[in-house]
């Protein structure tokens, strides 16, 4: 075998067994909880996607925990800034989308 296939990077970090099955455990019981949520009707609809938008919030941090392993190191930062980067770029995406959306309905339906 060649040393180069067993080297790992400087600062590269990867979970044990048992941090994926936590993750893999979490990421069942956020998402049977949405499911039961919906199935069960236990709240009006607007409750309901208040808590299933925040259950995907919270599903996403056990993903980038778990899963991908960021965390607040000085290793991650760049990885770290690159994540806050796409959120934001999202977030502007979809803002922008919802005000131009809401725009042009309240001027093309109040006439």
């Amino acid at each position: 075998m060649s040393q180069a296939s067993t080297h790992q990077h400087e600062g590269e970090s990867h979970g044990s067994f048992a941090s994926y099955i936590i993750g893999f455990v979490i990421a069942a019981i956020l998402t049977v909880a949405a499911f039961a949520i919906v199935e069960m009707h236990l709240m009006t609809p607007g409750v309901t996607f208040g808590v299933i938008a925040a259950l995907a919030v919270v599903q996403i941090f056990v993903h980038l925990i778990y899963f991908l392993h960021m965390n607040s190191s000085s290793s991650q930062s760049w990885n770290n800034t690159a994540f806050a980067f796409a959120v934001i770029c999202v977030l502007i995406i979809i803002g922008g989308t919802i005000f131009i959306i809401h725009d042009v309905s309240m001027n093309m339906m109040s006439r």
